[in-house]
């Protein structure tokens, strides 16, 4: 029965090519007229002749005896053919019911007749094959082209003609031949189009194509206006077609609903039509203006859409639904986010509807897939910052305090709850997630939003600190989200915060006392109840390291302000506290000697005069800590970007050199290390007003410095600062128009190597080796040819007792032998021989000359000259007049010459390194330590130049330098031993997992035994920076190359950053550990 009904129907939907017509001289028009009309003829005789049909005809008889809206007398063609579709489809309807209903009440069978599981369950009567489906879907659009879209009012609905171009065809085919009865045609068409979606298989066909034109027909029907003498519906059918729209804007999809009500809207009106390939689908930009009634109508049920549950997804998901996140998706999303901050008028009240819309918002941040999450999180992202500027009250109330109620949880935890868990870690972990998408993501900062995150800010740095100790995802986030508020944050409020977090500034909204954060199960964290301790001296020691891992975390964060001037403000904030309490200090020392009269005063009196004491020093200390951390954490350029920034430093520095200058016997006068810290700081001005090009501004941020360079040029004691003070104050003064001759000398003397500095301020001498005479290649920079004198006579000279002249001969043959002399080159072996002679002469100037031509030797006939010194460095010297009392001396003069050769190999290494490198492998199992040492440090400077040719050495070495890290009892031994890995590190840089790719983990965890065991300090000290300069290494190949004048440093500014608090390091450390503090 429903292959025949579905037989009918495809006699009356032929195509209009295989239907009888007209010739091919009539217009298009006629021609659709006469296959309408042939078909329907087609049909009915069909109907009455074929014996297969009759129960269709029967069936299709009963169908139109209750059908009180067919006419059969009708002229018009178009309408007759929709009739006949539409008896035909009731017919389908009917049939199917009742064939589905017997269906279901059939009782199933016996045990014994039931199918294997295999087998698939009978199908039911009402599933369709792709044939009938297409029969019933072609049917389908000819009742809605031809009996429900030409009586659409205009405006309402998709026009035929923007659809196609035989939709165009249509609609003026049945323009024409429209009837008054218009309205009536549409309720019919629209009922019989319901009643078919009654049935469940039907349904699918009718709302997947045609749900916008059945939509639209309800509201015309339902809600368009008319005069009274005009409606061509009673009241309860239009309260029916109501209803009707009511239900089925319930039980469709949502977003699909939604998508066709915007359609319904209708666009901006159009200069033509717009041909596209589906009703539903079409784009509003090719929609005409819909009728102010229907506008409404839309307006009010989208409304409805969004208040409804899971509204807001249903609304984002019917706008961006197939988007690829392109750069349309991001403006549909900003839109999206636009409609939900705005209040509809239907809804009852603005705290209402932000109430029931916020949370819906917040959920839409919480999405796994992947394109829906980032989609859905901008649209979350956008209406959230929307709404905070726009809607303040209502996103702080609804919004934002929701959103970060999980952190505020940990301010505001009371050990009287039942659970230990205060916070469990699922939502701490979701809202870190939602801060950093909405503020960090967002990047939108307002003064609403940065006051919101400065409430939990507290509880974020301590969740940072806690992660940096674990592997936990929730790292990243923390960090991000503490940088983008530092970065965004006012001045004062961000230098305020580093302050609370810091310790220097009383601690607000910080996580409550007796919780802390534990790892969670997920690699996230929760917040739990602090078990209690006995023991007060583990509390003690638990709480001092706390706050020394805050600080260090805080100067993390501090580095990733990478173009902020905030760390150098704070740091420039903290120095005038250091000089106060440097002023302060005399006060304090005579009134802690004069003994207060305890018995003249009362408990309270003595109790807050000591506890007085105590926080004040214990001020101090954190001050001191801080300022500690910052100059050991900081570089010089990112604490003083700006030239300001260092006028201020050196204001600072200054000013605390003026205190106690007025009292003979200050603490601070005769101090070397305030002095050399105030030279040095006066000869970094120097350097500054010895610039090419100092501005006017330059200038007037330095007449900062002129009340404290006038202090100190009157009443230094030191005759050499007065000198340097005044003149600075006479060039900062004059803006360069004086400028002395010493200026530049004084500039020069701020740039000199730190580690002569500091030899300077521990009264050390200045070691031979770098004295500019005899530095390094000095001669072989030298462009002055030595006087017109045979070879003989130099090497005469060469063996004068004279001290100066033999050291002049020497280095002249030192210039012959970089020259390649003819001369020199006959004569090598004779220059050998008296390089090794003078090598052990005992004045420097001598022997270091020596050593410079035994390289240059090497350096030029590496073959023979290398062979003869390993062996004389392996063996001792070779010499007959050689002293045996100095063998061991000579041997290290051997390995200093060796190690210059190793040096100038270059590209050569690989080829003549082979022989050095197993004469230091043996030289590492010396007796003597010192010899043990000078091999290791051959051994440095030799595998750093090696590259790849070191693959098939790299178990032997490995297993050397292990065993003296984990067996040699002499530090110094151990400290050369870790200085080879970080030689070896350093010197293959992005290499290093190629070559050592064997032996990484085993030298890895030598570095991490020194690290954790080894006695020594140096040792400790190498072994930390030897992973770390691998490290720096490989960000240079990961990473972007450095901004322009990053890579330039500065040792003098780092050096006088350390000195500044030098002094007050001391009394740190004493504070920290007296036993006053600790109580």
């Amino acid at each position: 029965m429903t292959s025949a009904i579905l037989s009918a129907l495809n006699i009356l939907t032929r195509p209009v090519n295989e239907a009888s017509g007209p010739d091919a001289q009539s217009s298009q028009q006629q021609v659709l007229l006469a296959a309408l009309e042939a078909n329907r003829t087609l049909l009915l005789q069909r109907l009455q002749t074929e014996s297969s049909l009759e129960e269709v005809r029967r069936l299709r008889e009963e169908v139109k005896v209750e059908a009180g809206w067919f006419c059969s007398n009708t002229e018009d063609v178009t309408w007759s053919f929709v009739q006949e579709c539409l008896l035909l489809l009731l017919a389908l309807t009917r049939h199917l019911s009742e064939e589905l209903e017997r269906f279901q009440q059939t009782p199933p069978p016996p045990a014994a007749r039931r199918r294997t599981p295999e087998l698939a369950p009978p199908l039911p009567p009402d599933v369709l094959s792709v044939a009938q489906q297409k029969t019933l879907a072609a049917a389908l659009q000819f009742v809605v082209s031809l009996g429900l879209c030409p009586y659409l009012a205009p405006g309402v609905g998709v026009p035929l003609g923007r659809r196609s171009t035989f939709g165009a065809l249509v609609e003026k085919l049945v323009r024409g031949g429209a009837e008054p009865a218009g309205g009536r045609r549409l309720l019919t068409t629209t009922n019989v189009l319901l009643q078919l979606a009654e049935l469940s298989t039907l349904a699918t066909l009718v709302f997947t194509r045609h749900l916008g034109d059945v939509m639209a027909a309800l509201c015309q029907l339902g809600y368009q206006p008319h005069r009274e003498e005009q409606r061509p519906l009673t009241a309860e059918e239009c309260r029916l077609c109501k209803e009707a729209l009511r239900n089925l804007l319930g039980k469709v999809y949502q977003p699909i609903i939604i998508k066709e009500l915007l359609i319904l809207q209708g666009g901006p009106k159009q200069s033509g039509p717009a041909v596209t390939s589906g009703g539903s689908g079409s784009s509003r930009a090719g929609l005409g203006s819909a009728p102010a009634w229907l506008r409404r109508l839309c307006g009010q049920l989208l409304s409805e859409r969004l208040m409804q549950p899971n509204g807001v997804q249903a609304v984002v998901r019917a706008v961006l639904e197939g988007g690829t996140g392109g750069d349309s998706d991001w403006r549909k999303c900003d839109a999206v986010a636009r409609i939900l901050v705005a209040c509809p008028q239907q809804s009852t009240s603005a705290d209402a509807y932000f109430r029931n819309i916020c949370p819906q918002i917040l959920e839409l941040l919480h999405f796994k897939d992947k394109l829906t999450a980032q989609q859905f999180q901008r649209v979350a992202t956008r209406a959230a910052l929307s709404m905070v500027q726009e809607r303040s009250s209502f996103a702080q109330q609804f919004l934002l305090r929701p959103l970060l109620a999980a952190l505020q949880r940990c301010t505001t935890a009371s050990n009287q709850e039942d659970s230990q868990v205060a916070v469990e870690e699922s939502e701490l972990t979701r809202c870190v997630e939602d801060v950093y998408k909405v503020w960090v993501v967002g990047n939108s900062p307002s003064v609403s939003l940065l006051e919101a995150l400065e409430e939990v800010l507290p509880v974020v740095f301590t969740l940072f600190c806690f992660t940096k100790k674990n592997v936990s995802h929730l790292r990243a986030p923390c960090q991000e989200i503490l940088v983008w508020y530092l970065s965004h944050a006012e001045s004062s409020a961000g230098l305020s915060m580093i302050r609370q977090l810091s310790g220097l500034q009383g601690r607000r909204n910080e996580v409550a006392a007796g919780f802390l954060f534990t790892p969670g199960s997920d690699g996230g964290a929760r917040l739990v109840c602090r078990g209690s301790s006995s023991d007060e001296d583990d509390e003690l020691y638990e709480k001092l390291s706390g706050e020394q891992w805050r600080l260090e975390c805080l100067m993390q964060i501090l580095s990733e302000l990478k173009d902020s001037d905030l760390p150098g403000d704070f740091f420039l904030e903290l120095l005038p506290e250091l000089t106060s309490w440097a002023a302060a200090a005399d006060d304090e020392e005579k009134e802690d000697e004069e003994q207060p009269d305890v018995a003249a005063m009362t408990l309270l009196e003595v109790e807050q005069q000591l506890l007085g004491g105590a926080e004040r020093r214990a001020q101090r200390l954190v001050l001191l800590q801080v300022l500690a951390v910052m100059v050991e954490s900081l570089q010089h350029t990112e604490l003083l970007r700006r030239t300001s920034q260092v006028v201020d430093f050196m204001v600072t520095l200054l000013q605390r050199a003026c205190v106690g200058l007025d009292q003979a016997s200050g603490p601070r006068v005769g101090n070397p290390v305030e002095s050399q810290t105030l030279s040095m700081g006066m000869g970094l001005v120097a350097t500054m007003l010895s610039g090419p090009q100092v501005s006017a501004d330059d200038y007037s941020s330095m007449s900062k410095l002129l009340p404290a360079l006038q202090t100190l040029s009157q009443q230094h004691p030191d005759v050499f600062i007065q000198e340097l003070a005044s003149n600075l104050r006479g060039v900062i003064a004059t803006h360069g128009a004086y400028r002395p001759e010493n200026l530049n000398t004084a500039a020069g003397s701020s740039s000199r190597n730190p580690e002569s500095t500091a030899n300077d301020i521990n009264g050390a001498k200045t070691p031979v080796s770098k004295l500019p005479a005899f530095s390094a290649g000095s001669t072989r920079g030298s462009t002055s040819d030595p006087p017109n004198k045979p070879l003989s006579d130099w090497l005469l000279e060469a063996c004068d007792p004279d001290v100066p002249t033999r050291a002049f001969a020497l280095r002249v043959l030192n210039q012959k032998v970089h020259q390649r002399d003819p001369e020199a080159v006959q004569n090598q072996e004779k220059v050998l021989m008296l390089f090794l002679e003078n090598l052990e002469h005992e004045d420097s100037f001598v022997y270091l000359s020596a050593i410079q031509g035994l390289a240059a030797l090497a350096d030029s006939y590496p073959d023979r000259i290398l062979e003869r010194l390993l062996k004389d460095f392996q063996a001792g010297p070779s010499l007959p007049s050689s002293d045996r009392q100095r063998c061991l001396e000579t041997r290290l003069k051997l390995g200093e010459v060796l190690m210059r050769a190793s040096r100038a190999m270059g590209d050569l290494a690989p080829h003549l390194g082979r022989p050095l490198l197993g004469v230091f492998l043996q030289g590492t199992r010396d007796p003597d330590q010192t010899v043990r040492a000078s091999s290791l440090s051959n051994l440095g400077e030799l595998c750093q130049r090696m590259d790849y040719s070191l693959g098939p050495l790299a178990q032997e070495l490995s297993s050397c330098l292990t065993a003296l890290i984990k067996t040699e009892k002499e530090a110094e031994v151990r400290r050369a031993a870790v200085h080879v890995i970080a030689q070896l590190l350093r010197g293959l840089s992005d290499k290093t997992t190629q070559v050592l790719s064997e032996v990484l983990l085993d030298l890895y965890r030598a570095l991490k035994l020194v690290v954790r065991s080894d006695p020594d300090e140096v040792a400790v000290l190498h072994a930390q920076a030897g992973p770390g300069g691998a490290g720096r290494r490989d960000e240079e190949v990961h990473l972007p190359p450095a901004k322009a004048g990053e890579e330039d440093r500065c040792p003098a500014l780092e050096l006088l950053l350390v000195l500044v608090l030098l002094p007050c390091q001391i009394d740190f450390i004493f504070w920290r550990f007296h036993p006053s503090v600790r109580s």
